[in-house]
Order: structure tokens, then C-alpha cells, then sequence
């Protein structure tokens, strides 16, 4: 009698195999981010062909393909690389330890706390200027400045969260609550900022919390890398016991894990890579939101996983998005924020009315 298909079916092998699949699905979205980042550096407003591209980043070109490619399209290329990575893991541990699919830095209150604390520094502190040309149409004097109050303020909130958590043992509910009610407060008080802005103040103010990569520089990217890798590299060390996590709370506390003391980790850690890019490049919507929630539909809800294809995933969305802002009505640069927030609000909603179904 010949053996039934169950019978034959062997678990390990099809973990092996599934294993593979997700190594081979995060290797190519690795080969998708170096099409895309290499697609990136010969778009652009300039009338420089790409073979002049190629030539200005390696170093062989003429000074003004030089200047165009180091000065202007790599530092923004690599900032989205960084900033995608960044945002999009924390969003995917924001979710896992809320156990909550709409967790992200704008659900708890980080991004709306940073555009308040910009409004502060140039209100208050007068950061705000108007440059002389269409590009420098709005500056800041002193964006070290803004984006010192806006980190501040984003950590405000971060440490309400972190509060609750770690002193009044608050449930992932109470804590989602309680980010939107910070965001709520921060919104308040960016309005009132506004409202007593005048015209130059109130367009930077505007001008910062539309989120552009186009104003960071090579020491910018330099602090988000400093603080993006060890991060990244909590998370993914930590992997098996955020997965336990996911399982249940009761499930990770028989396996040893203490969850409280792994929640405040993550949160912590996570809204700490969140207020340092969000300080640096703005107000980019929904990354966090988004990208872990769609690779949970394409590779699982497996950290070891999760947490590398969010981050590549992030690279991957964001660089593009930033590559239509600033090609699609060129020489008209849009904010990426825009972007992202077109692609990321009818995605929220849809979590929103789902709720916890497909969790």
C-alpha cells in the first residue's frame, strides 16, 4: 500500500525550504536597492547624461559632475538608504512588542512631538529665514538648532511611553492611546506655534515637517549611522526573543524572557533611531507604518526576518519615493513626505478598519 502524502510530508524539509525562499526574497530586495540607488544617481534635473554620472562617482569626471554627484545626489541617496532602514525596523518593533499592527512613530505621538519642538526653535529662537532663490526660498539659520529641540521634543514623548511602561505596568492598548494623545498635544502646540509665527516662521515650520532629504549633509548622515547600526543590531540580536514575544506574553514569560524589561527595550531603542532621523530629515509619514506590515504578508511574522527585510524594504520604498519627488515635475523638487504619506494613509486606514484580524 502505497504511503499517504501526509505521511510523507517532511517538517524539516519544508522549514528548510521556506528558510530559502525568505534568504532568497530578502537577496533580492537587496539587488532591487543597488538598481535603484545606481538608477538614482543619473536622475535628476541636471542635463548630465549617466555615462557622466558613472564618470563623476568614481572620480574621473570633470569638478561639476564631482560637485552634482558627492554634494548633492549621494548625500540624499544615502540619507533615504539610512533614514528607510532605520524607520522601518523601528516600526516593525514597535509593532511586535504592542502587538499592535497600526504601531508607528506617528501613532505614538514621536513625529508630531518633533515638529513641535521645530516650531519651538524657530519661533521662539528665530531659526527661521527667506533665502534669495527658488531652492533657498526657505531656510533655517541654525539647523542644528531646530534639530536639537525637535530630537528634545520627540523624546517628550518617547519617555511618557517608556513611562508607562516600565512604572505603571500599562497595557500595548494604553500605550498606542496614550501616543495618540501626545500626538494630539504636540499638534496643539505646533498650531499655537504657528498661529503666532509670522510669514517667514510659519513657512519654515511648514517647510521642516514636509520631510526633505535634500537638507541633510555628509555629518548628518554620519550621526544617523552612528546611531542606526548598533540599534539595528540590538534588534536582530535580540530576534528569537521578540519572536517569542510575538507569540504571547505568556508564551515568552515560560520561555524566561522578562517581556516588561524586553518592551522597554525595544520601545526605547526603536523611538531613539526614530527622534534622531526624524530630528535630521523631518517629518517622513507612514515608512514605519507600512513597510513591516506588508513584509509580514511576503516573508512572515519570523524576526530573523522581519527585521532585515523591513529595514531593506524601508531602503527600498523611500530611495524610490524620494527618486519620483525629485524627477517627476523636475526641476521642481517635491517633499518625499508627500510621497510616502499618498502611499501610507489609504494603507493606515485599511489597518485601522481590519483592526487586529490578520494579526
Amino acid at each position: 500500500m502505497k504511503e499517504s502524502r501526509t505521511s510523507r510530508y517532511d517538517p524539516l524539509s519544508a522549514y528548510r525550504r521556506e528558510t530559502l525562499r525568505k534568504i532568497t526574497f530578502l537577496f533580492l530586495l537587496l539587488v532591487l536597492l543597488v538598481l535603484i540607488a545606481l538608477l538614482a544617481i543619473g536622475l535628476g534635473s541636471s542635463d548630465m547624461s549617466r555615462m557622466d554620472a558613472l564618470r563623476g562617482l568614481i572620480g574621473t569626471g570633470g569638478e561639476t559632475e564631482k560637485i552634482v554627484i558627492w554634494r548633492i545626489r549621494m548625500p540624499r541617496i544615502v540619507t533615504a538608504i539610512i533614514a528607510g532602514v532605520g524607520l522601518a525596523a523601528s516600526g516593525a518593533i514597535m509593532q511586535t512588542v504592542l502587538r499592535n499592527p497600526i504601531g508607528s512613530p506617528i501613532t505614538l505621538g514621536i513625529s508630531q512631538s518633533a515638529a513641535f519642538g521645530a516650531a519651538f526653535a524657530v519661533v521662539v529662537l528665530g531659526a527661521g529665514s527667506v533665502g534669495s532663490g527658488m531652492v533657498d526660498a526657505v531656510v533655517t539659520d541654525n539647523i542644528y538648532v531646530v534639530s536639537l529641540f525637535a530630537f528634545l521634543a520627540s523624546l517628550v514623548s518617547t519617555g511618557v511611553i517608556i513611562f508607562l511602561a516600565r512604572f505603571k505596568r500599562a497595557s500595548p492598548e494604553s500605550m498606542i492611546l496614550t501616543g495618540v494623545a501626545m500626538g494630539s498635544l504636540a499638534t496643539a502646540g505646533t498650531t499655537a506655534m504657528e498661529y503666532f509665527a509670522d510669514e517667514v516662521q510659519l513657512a519654515s515650520i511648514i517647510f521642516w515637517t514636509f520631510g526633505d532629504l535634500g537638507r541633510t549633509g555628509w555629518d548628518d548622515i554620519a550621526i544617523m549611522f552612528i546611531v542606526s547600526v548598533p540599534v539595528l543590531i540590538l534588534f536582530v540580536w535580540n530576534g528569537w526573543k521578540f519572536n517569542a514575544m510575538d507569540a504571547g506574553e505568556e508564551t515568552a514569560r515560560s520561555l524566561g524572557i522578562n517581556t516588561e524589561a524586553l518592551r522597554l527595550l525595544g520601545l526605547g531603542a526603536s523611538s531613539l533611531l526614530t527622534a534622531v532621523i526624524i530630528s535630521i530629515v523631518g517629518i517622513i509619514g507612514f515608512i514605519g507604518l507600512v513597510v513591516p506590515h506588508i513584509m509580514r504578508k511576503l516573508i512572515g511574522g519570523d524576526q530573523r526576518f522581519l527585521i532585515p527585510g523591513s529595514a531593506v524594504a524601508g531602503a527600498v520604498l523611500l530611495l524610490s519615493a524620494d527618486t519620483v519627488a525629485r524627477t517627476v515635475i523636475a526641476p521642481i523638487v517635491l517633499p518625499v513626505g508627500i510621497i510616502t504619506s499618498f502611499l501610507g494613509a489609504p494603507l493606515f486606514i485599511y489597518l485601522v478598519i481590519r483592526g487586529k484580524e490578520h494579526w
